[in-house]
This record gives structure tokens, C-alpha cells and sequence, in this order.
């Protein structure tokens, strides 16, 4: 478990151990704070990160649909990139 703007998040994929603390720590701004899910990928030596609801959140548009994740993975991250997804916990 780990902790983000004094939220709790649990790493529920690790791809090619992309998660890193101190740099998530860094980039996890409060704008992502709302979302259940938040994906980083790596890109040219650089980390991004992605928000996405689960499919019953009242927020969600198709754009940052959970249900979609592999979907941007292929279409807008770099071909078997490192990524990783955080889950949102409750304390």
C-alpha cells in the first residue's frame, strides 16, 4: 500500500517494474485524486500518468472508462512500454 495526497493506492500491475515511488510520488498531482485508477507509463525516459473511473463512477465518460485501459495502452503508449496501474483504497 502506499500513500498520495493522503490517499491510499495499491499496485495491482507492475509491467516490466515500472512503478517507482519517488518519481509517482513527484508526478501525482491532487488532480488525479478523483479518479478509482491511475496508470503510468514510461516514455522516452519520461513517466506519465493516465486517470480512469471504474464503470459504475458517476465521472466516468468513455475516454476514461477503466474498461478501456488496454485500449489506450496500444493506441497511445509506446509499443510494450513499462506501466503500471494504481487502485484507489479506501483508508
Amino acid at each position: 500500500m502506499y500513500q498520495f495526497n493522503n490517499l491510499n493506492y495499491q499496485v495491482i500491475e507492475n509491467y516490466k517494474n515500472a512503478f517507482d515511488e519517488a518519481i509517482v510520488k513527484e508526478k501525482m498531482t491532487d488532480y488525479f485524486n478523483d479518479f478509482d485508477y491511475v496508470l503510468g507509463d514510461w516514455s522516452y525516459g519520461k513517466l506519465r500518468l493516465k486517470g480512469f473511473y471504474k464503470e459504475n463512477h458517476k465521472k466516468k465518460k468513455e475516454y476514461n472508462a477503466y474498461s478501456l485501459k488496454e485500449v489506450y495502452l496500444k493506441e497511445y503508449c509506446a509499443e510494450d512500454a513499462a506501466y503500471f496501474i494504481l487502485e484507489k483504497k479506501e483508508k
